[in-house]
Parts: structure tokens; sequence; C-alpha cells
């Protein structure tokens, strides 16, 4: 896959959806519309980007455009700060609704007299039921439902206890309005749903206006017609719910009729992106908020340091389709290792130090060294590094006793100093307890970086940090937040944050909040949107080096 930070969004040229949306177009002239209907009850994850590529890029392709409606019918856990984090992160995604942003509770009063039209037409009536009672009549599968006592009420009765219901003279859960369809029907969303509920709730926009909210599968297909949309793409827990959407439509009589069509959600493995669950680790403080970088909110990796380019790639290449199936972390991890690769700065950090002590280098002596910013990208220009005889060096670079094919330093053996010199291993200094402390090393001034020797090449190349410019930096590294446990099911992974107190180059001291980098050998890392200074930086890794994900030929 080549990188492609011109992505707009899902290609679905050629997928089903675009089959039922060019037989739509068949001989006539159409303007397509569609829409992103986010509920504001949380903060949007990864799962969430992949409707807001496909419903804008659909859009773009079609020369149509795409509505942003907040579908904000239930105000039990709605919040404005929701409302504000999804434009937030639909414009990070680079996609624009321009004049085109719309409230679900902006038609209160429309769902209001459209629900009295069905009661006129003798299509609802007000129930007394519970919701149980509800329930166990609705039947199952293999039994047909059982009809309320209340469905035979007369359209006068009906619009007297509808109207007090909006009157706020029962309490919550006395009555509902329902839909007058068929209890005996095959899909058990026609057996006479509920279309009206009563809620003593402050709405986030509208107030203690209303105590009587619309139920989501009546008020998506008004929403939808009273915006002229004509294509509402959905995810596919909605296909059972077509019918019932269709019935709304043509009994209200919409000169809009729009197309429901549905498509398989986004499932990573290794991750759980309900709301519910995120809602629960953010308000217990198992996670340090909605923008914590291990969670798969779109907040929380564009914090990690994901880029926008990155998950349109991602979108892009997983597609759209009717069938369930679960996409690997990894190919999201491919996307943003692409899309970094070319164009970030490669520097040096030392994540878990110990001192390397070059002997025979005077004690006294700084070097000034040059060395690129990326070895393939000349445009991002050179910088001066600091050398002197003693170094930070990663305490996995070195052992007194190495593996087989280890080519890093171990008594004897030489090794490159990225851009600097070669050195040979001579020894360690140890604690009492036996633990390394220090590694010894001699240096060849015949070698240095840009001399062109040739005399003899060394199999390792290893990166440091001049103990005498070195910054002290925080670096987090990151894993899953979940994890499966011994019977597979997903469990929190105590170990998905790792701190490591690290030394890092003197050029990042300038390092602005957000601003990434490649740490030689240890992953792509940004500077912590929250609490990176540069008295105290702060980095996340984004992602590691190495990859597993391979991408398929032609992708």
């Amino acid at each position: 896959m080549e990188n492609n930070t011109e992505s707009n969004g899902v290609k679905a040229t050629g997928s089903f959806i675009n089959n039922f949306i060019n037989e739509d177009l068949s001989g006539h002239t159409q303007d397509i519309v569609t829409r992103f209907p986010p509920e504001p009850n949380g903060y949007l994850h990864i799962g969430h980007a992949k409707s807001i590529c496909l419903n804008f890029g659909l859009a773009k392709e079609y020369g149509g455009k795409c509505n942003l409606r907040f579908d904000d019918t239930n105000p039990a856990k709605e919040d404005t700060e929701f409302v504000e984090s999804i434009k937030e992160d639909i414009k990070w995604l680079g996609f624009d609704w321009e004049d085109r942003l719309y409230y679900a509770s902006s038609y209160f009063d429309k769902m209001y007299e459209y629900a009295v039209r069905l009661i006129k037409k003798g299509k609802a009536f007000v129930c007394d039921m519970s919701a149980d009672e509800v329930r166990e009549a609705r039947g199952d599968l293999k039994s047909p439902g059982k009809e309320s006592p209340y469905r035979n009420r007369s359209i006068e009765e009906n619009l007297e206890i509808f109207e007090r219901m909006k009157n706020g003279e029962f309490a919550d859960g006395e009555k509902t309005l329902r839909a007058k369809i068929d209890m005996s029907s095959p899909n058990i969303n026609m057996r006479d749903p509920v279309i009206y509920r009563i809620a003593h709730m402050t709405h986030h926009a509208t107030g203690d206006k209303w105590c009587i909210y619309p139920m989501y599968d009546y008020a998506h297909p008004v929403e939808d017609a009273i915006e002229g949309v004509t294509h509402s793409i959905c995810t596919m827990e909605f296909e059972d719910h077509r019918p019932l959407y269709d019935w709304v439509i043509n009994e209200l009589d919409f000169e809009v009729k729009p197309r429901q069509i549905e498509f398989a959600k986004l499932n990573l493995s290794n991750t759980i992106m309900g709301k519910r669950f995120l809602r629960n680790l953010v308000e217990t403080g198992q996670v340090d908020g909605w923008d914590d970088p291990r969670l798969i909110t779109l907040s929380g990796i564009r914090r990690r340091g994901y880029t926008p380019e990155s998950i349109r790639a991602f979108c892009d290449m997983i597609g759209v389709s009717k069938a369930n199936s679960t996409v690997d972390t990894a190919q999201l991890e491919y996307c943003i290792r692409e899309d970094l690769k070319p164009k970030t700065k490669v520097v040096m950090a030392v994540l878990d130090p110990i001192k390397l002590i070059i002997d025979n280098y005077p004690e006294d002596m700084t070097e000034m060294l040059e060395i690129e910013n990326h070895p393939d990208n000349e445009t991002l220009g050179k910088r001066r590094v600091s050398f002197s005889r003693e170094l930070w060096i990663e305490r996995a670079d070195f052992e007194e006793i190495p593996p087989k094919k280890y080519f890093r330093l171990t008594p004897g053996m030489e090794v490159r100093l990225k851009g600097a010199y070669f050195v040979t291993c001579v020894g360690c200094d140890k604690d009492d307890n036996g633990n390394v402390t220090a590694v010894h090393a001699t240096y060849d001034p015949a070698t240095k970086s840009g001399l062109n020797f040739t005399e003899r090449k060394v199999k390792g190349t290893i990166h440091w940090v001049d103990c005498k410019t070195a910054v002290p930096a925080q670096v987090n590294l990151y894993e899953s937040l979940v994890v499966p446990d011994e019977n597979g099911e997903l469990v929190l992974n105590p170990n998905s944050r790792t701190v490591m107190s690290a030394y890092v180059e003197s050029c990042l001291k300038e390092a602005e909040k957000t601003e990434r980098f490649q740490f030689m050998r240890n992953g792509y890392f940004i500077a912590d949107s929250k609490h990176h200074t540069k008295e105290d930086p702060v980095f996340d890794r984004i992602v590691s080096l190495k990859s597993s994900f391979r991408p398929e030929k032609g992708n």
C-alpha cells in the first residue's frame, strides 16, 4: 500500500453500497445526501471513524452532501461535552459538514405532530402496560405476541391521553405510545413497538420543555426524511429494524423516502469499543479520561499520536462489507507507520539507560557530530549532536554472556556508535549484587563517521546519548488495554502502560507538544499533548517499529 495522505474516506466504489445507490440513480438525477448521526452520550471511537469516512466519502464520490446530526433523543446520558468532542473529532479527521449541523431535539415538535398524525390514522395507540409486561407480551421467534388490552382505544381517547402525557400528568413508565402494526409479525421489531416514552428529565438542549421523548426507531426515519437524506447508512444491527424504518416513512407519507443500507461495523482484535465499557473505565478512574492514549477513542488515539491521514488510510484499506469480521490491530498500526515513516525526524533516545565509558577518549573533550535527520529524506536536513567520553546506551545493548547472533556490545565485540565511531567492549563494572552498572569500551579514531573507513566492517550499530547534554524525559510505552485471559475473555491488561525514565538528545528539549519523532530502534513517539513541557518532557510511544502485518498485493 502506498502512503496516501489524500485519502478522503472509505473507497466504496464497486461495493454493494454503490450498487444500491447506482440502482437508485438509474435513469434519473438525484442529489445524494448521507448523514453521520452520533448520539452525544460519549466520545467517538475508531469504529465511528469507519462510519464517518464512509458517509462523508460516499457524499464526495457522488457529488452530494453529508449532514452531521446529533441524535439526542435520550437525555439520560447526553451532554454538551460529548457534542463538542464529536465535532472536534470529525474536523480532525478532515471532514466538513459545512452549514448542515442538525439536532434530533430540534425536531421534537415535528415528531410530536407526526405521532399525532399516526394516532389519527389509527396507526398508534397509548398503552398502559409496564415495560416488563410489554416485553413478555411481545412473544419470541417461535410464538406470536399478544395484543395489548389498550390497543383498541378510540382515536379521540388516544389523542387526549397522549396530550396529557406531553403535559406531564403521568409518571415515568406509566404509559407509552406504541405503533399499531402486527403482533404476529415474524419480525419482533414490528410487534407494536414503543415509539414514545415518558421521561421527566432535563434535556441538554431543550431543558424541561419535554417530558416525553421519541424512541430511536421512530426518530431515526423521521429525522432522515425531514433533512432530505437519500441513503441512511447504518451498521448491521439495524438490518432487522429496516421494516420499521420503512413503515414510519410510508405511513407518514414523506416526499423524500430515504433508503436504509446496512454494513458491518468495525471490530478490532484485543479491543472493546462499546460505549458502556469505555464510559465505565472513564467514570471509575481506570483510565485517565476519554483521551487516555490507551483508549481506542478518537481523542485517545489522537493524543497517542495517530494522524488523520493514517486513520483514513486504514478505513480505506479495510473497506466495507455485510459480513462481520475482526480486523487485526496490526493493520491499524501498519497504516500509522506508513504515514510517519517518510516524514518523521529520526533522533536518539535511550529508554533504559546504562552508562558507556570510552576509556581512551579524552576526558575533557567534546565533539559536535553531524547526523542526518532521516536516512531516506534529505529534505529533513541534518543536526549537530554532541559526543564525549561518557554516553548513555540501552541496557539491552550489552550482554556479558551473549546469546547466539548477538551483534551488540559484549566483551571483545566491536560495534558502530550511530554517526560516531567504532567501539570495542573491554569489560564492565558491577555492584555488590553483581548487577552491571557501567560498560567500558575503547574507540578507533580512524573509524569516525564520514571518513569512509573500509578496512573492516561491523555487524551492529547502536544508538546513544551524550551524558553531558542528555535531557531527562518521561517516556510512556503502551500495550493493548485489554488482553485475553486463560478462558479467552478480554480483561484489563495490568501492563497496558509502562513509564520509563529515559535520556533523549538535547535537540528534544525544544520539542513542542504533539510533535512527532522516530526514536531510533525504539519506535515512533509524540510529545504528550497534556503533560509535555520543555522543562519536563513527556513522550508517548505511538507504535513500535516492527510490524506483524503484511498488506496483500494491490493494497
